[in-house]
């Protein structure tokens, strides 16, 4: 299922996304879910958690591998998505938009790569 790279986000090389200002909406990218197959269990951080920049703060489980969670920035965690924590499937289905993960308070300025130099790393659509 390749798709578009969503222009307006900012990403990790870990295949996360960023989107707002100081307090951002964080999720994997499409890429990372087409990686992983079909989803089936998250653990998420803890709403109230510090975490620095690449950070492992959960772990996503699909049909087939576990793979580790990042912050993709550093900052507190103030929400999480409990409907993707409840349908994993969503990260599947809607990478960018009901299967975000967490929104994040930044405390810093994260490096991260805009819509183009995340196209070109995974080699998929700007």
């Amino acid at each position: 299922m390749s798709s578009a790279v969503p222009a307006h986000l900012r990403y990790t090389r870990d295949h996360e996304w960023l989107d707002g200002g100081d307090v951002a909406t964080v999720g994997i990218t499409a890429f990372a879910a087409d990686a992983l197959g079909d989803v089936v269990f998250l653990e998420l951080p803890a709403p109230g958690r510090t975490v620095a920049a690449g950070e492992p703060c959960g772990e996503i489980e699909s049909t087939k591998s576990v793979s580790e969670l990042y912050a993709p920035a550093a900052g507190e965690i103030v929400a999480v998505n409990e409907a993707a924590a409840a349908e994993p499937g969503l990260l599947n289905s809607d990478p960018y938009g009901q299967g975000w993960l967490f929104r994040l308070r930044l405390t810093g300025t994260p490096e991260l790569l805009d819509a183009a130099a995340y196209a070109a790393f995974t080699g998929e659509a700007a």
